[in-house]
């Protein structure tokens, strides 16, 4: 995310980011000293860019527009429509868009890649992880997906920045991708055990969530009795030595919102459900109900 950042941005352009989003992205960009300018991502719009709205501002000094889908933290997954939308603004304003798409095989039944798009080559980047997909976290393998004048400006950067990696890390990682269908479906096998303890954990919270989420965490909105996320966060903390990450960090619109791994195994999670139910929280929530998808998200 820093390599392309520095790699495509000067002090005074300005970088669209999502919010809520990855608190990296705005970091990179003004590490790179170009202007942050968040763009709204809202429940109602199933968490999607409004473009109508974004093409109503000043878009003239605008060079990158970070993407992610399936979106962290909200689980919202991409439709190809969305993506022909915005390889069409990208290419009328002239603006690269980065995918980073690292959760593109976990809970997800239809895994989707930007670069499909037609006419996506042209104007956008993806990103890609074995830290989500095979459980490779920490060992910083990835790739990164696009035209070769592209990439090679991304290069030209990260060869003076660092060199080379580990060699048996790279023989683990070529092994990994030779992996088949089973692979995946035990991985998400696993992730759905953990997703159904997780909603159940939720609701003892009186917590609303979609349906069908996709990726290795649950978003949900924290019931009307308490202020917001942060609230309930640090109340489970404290009472139960239960952590919720408050929806807030990731920006003002997940500021109703908390966000749940499902990287923790079975019996932590069961352990956690445990905890809240000694807490008896329905006394300041509301009845749980399970909001439907929106009309322009078919796969949520």
């Amino acid at each position: 995310i820093l390599h392309l950042s520095m790699s495509f941005l000067d002090p005074g352009d300005a970088v669209l980011i999502p919010n809520p989003g990855y608190p990296t992205y705005a970091a990179a960009a003004r590490l790179a000293g170009a202007d942050v300018r968040f763009y709204p991502l809202t429940e109602n719009g199933d968490w999607m860019p409004d473009l109508g709205r974004l093409e109503s501002t000043d878009l003239s000094n605008v060079k990158m527009m970070w993407l992610n889908y399936p979106h962290m933290p909200t689980g919202a997954a991409a439709t190809p429509e969305l993506f022909r939308q915005l390889v069409a603004f990208a290419r009328r304003h002239r603006i690269l868009l980065v995918n980073d798409n690292p959760y593109s095989f976990v809970l997800n039944d239809h895994p989707l890649s930007l670069l499909s798009t037609p006419g996506a080559k042209e104007v956008a980047l993806e990103l890609n992880s074995l830290s989500k997909s095979h459980n490779m976290a920490g060992w910083r393998l990835g790739c990164l997906a696009g035209r070769a004048d592209y990439l090679q400006a991304v290069l030209r950067f990260k060869s003076n920045m660092d060199s080379g990696m580990f060699q048996p890390l790279q023989a683990a990682a070529a092994r990994a991708l030779q992996l088949g269908p089973d692979w995946y479906r035990s991985l998400n096998a696993v992730y759905r055990e953990r997703r159904d303890l997780a909603v159940d954990l939720l609701r003892k919270i009186g917590c609303r969530l979609r349906e069908k989420q996709v990726g290795m965490f649950l978003w949900a909105e924290a019931p009307a009795a308490w202020a917001d996320g942060y609230e309930l966060s640090d109340h489970l903390l404290r009472e139960a030595a239960v952590f919720l990450t408050p929806g807030g960090i990731f920006g003002e619109n997940g500021r109703r919102y908390v966000r749940l791994s499902l990287c923790s195994d079975h019996e932590t999670l069961r352990e956690a459900a445990r905890r809240i139910e000694a807490l008896q929280l329905t006394v300041r929530s509301q009845p749980t109900t399970v909001a439907k998808p929106g009309k322009n998200q078919a796969q949520w």
